[in-house]
């Protein structure tokens, strides 16, 4: 019998801006999904999955299986160690389980895929053991690039990696795992679901039609080196909003620097860490218009009870926010319950492990 765990987690710092080549600070948390299982006679991969009601299966075979469905994960992450050269000769019977809220921002499909291909390969006729890193860039290739889907390595590489992850992008991906003392966070569900198409449109899309739109004036212009002291030199080439979002986007990245530098070096406070989480939701939320009332309403429940700080966290239109609640964990909780959200209290937690 194998068993395998993998977190969920939340963005603290970068979000909406890894699609702009912009480093992220993500953190595992404590709620994750785990695969149990083992070897069968029967000639098939069963997997159960009881908590939506559903079980799959596919033959056991020595060359890629065709997709039944779009994000066919399940078979992708299959597909992507028989190519790796690993090879499976007997069946397999694994029982799926999960307390990440799904649907929400959390990351529970990636931690899903993380936790399969880690369980998978245990299973294999050779068993293989792959590094956190390793299985995180795998679970990109079969969740992201297998599809042909849009979307970074952040979701895959912190739920793998744990801890608190600081990632770069451009040059070249590269994860740093850090480990700063942190107390609790609050995480509420608003049970709405994501707008991500939306929230792309505005978000996403908006801007990176304002990088072409300067790059025209300033050829050499990046996004990773651009002073902010230099904003008004590029005013006049500018619309009021355009402005705004640069600004905005400078203003995100330069506190992810701040926040880095702090967590890296042990000063970081637990009001510093709320106070610049609550900055930089304010930009999600006012300059890319990606939180809804009802998270607004929940966050200021939840400062109202004594958190530090917090923010949407995902893609927003929807979904979950979290909050920095160090004390008060139980009273902060509370409020975002009766401010309609379903709320829980995560730990930062380690990555992809077998139990």
């Amino acid at each position: 019998m194998i068993r395998i765990s993998t977190p969920g987690r939340i963005c603290l710092f970068g979000e909406h801006q890894d699609y702009l080549g912009l480093p992220v600070i993500a953190a595992a948390i404590s709620r994750r999904i785990q695969i149990t299982g083992q070897h069968t006679d029967t000639g098939q991969v069963v997997m159960h999955l009881p908590d939506i009601g559903r079980e799959e299966s596919f033959p056991i075979s020595p060359t890629p299986l065709p997709y039944n469905r779009p994000r066919d994960y399940f078979r992708s992450g299959y597909n992507l160690l028989l190519r790796r050269g690993l090879r499976f000769s007997r069946g397999i019977d694994a029982t799926f389980r999960g307390n990440i809220p799904i649907n929400s921002g959390t990351s529970s499909s990636s931690a899903l895929l993380v936790s399969w291909l880690h369980f998978l390969a245990r299973m294999a006729d050779v068993p293989a053991t792959f590094s956190q890193e390793e299985l995180g860039r795998m679970a990109f290739e079969a969740e992201v690039v297998e599809f042909n889907e849009p979307g970074g390595m952040m979701d895959q590489l912190s739920t793998a990696v744990g801890q608190i992850a600081y990632i770069e992008f451009e040059p070249e991906v590269k994860v740093k795992a850090l480990h700063p003392r942190l107390g609790a966070f609050v995480l509420g569900d608003s049970q709405q679901p994501k707008d991500t198409l939306g929230v792309l449109q505005r978000a996403k899309f908006a801007r990176l039609d304002l990088l072409e739109k300067i790059r025209g004036v300033q050829p050499d212009f990046s996004l990773v080196d651009f002073p902010a002291s230099r904003l008004d030199s590029l005013r006049s080439h500018l619309s009021d909003d355009e402005f705004t979002l640069l600004e905005g986007t400078l203003t995100n990245r330069d506190l992810l620097r701040q926040m880095l530098t702090a967590l890296q070096d042990g000063t970081l406070t637990d009001a510093q860490l709320g106070q610049a989480l609550t900055r930089h939701h304010a930009v999600l939320r006012d300059v890319l218009g990606v939180s809804t009332p009802k998270i607004d309403g929940m966050l200021q429940a939840a400062l109202d009870a004594g958190a530090a700080g917090g923010k949407i966290n995902g893609s927003g239109g929807g979904g979950c926010m979290f909050v920095y609640a160090p004390s008060h964990t139980e009273a902060v909780a509370a409020a975002i319950e009766q401010a309609g959200g379903r709320a829980f209290i995560v730990e930062i937690a380690e990555g992809t492990r077998s139990e």
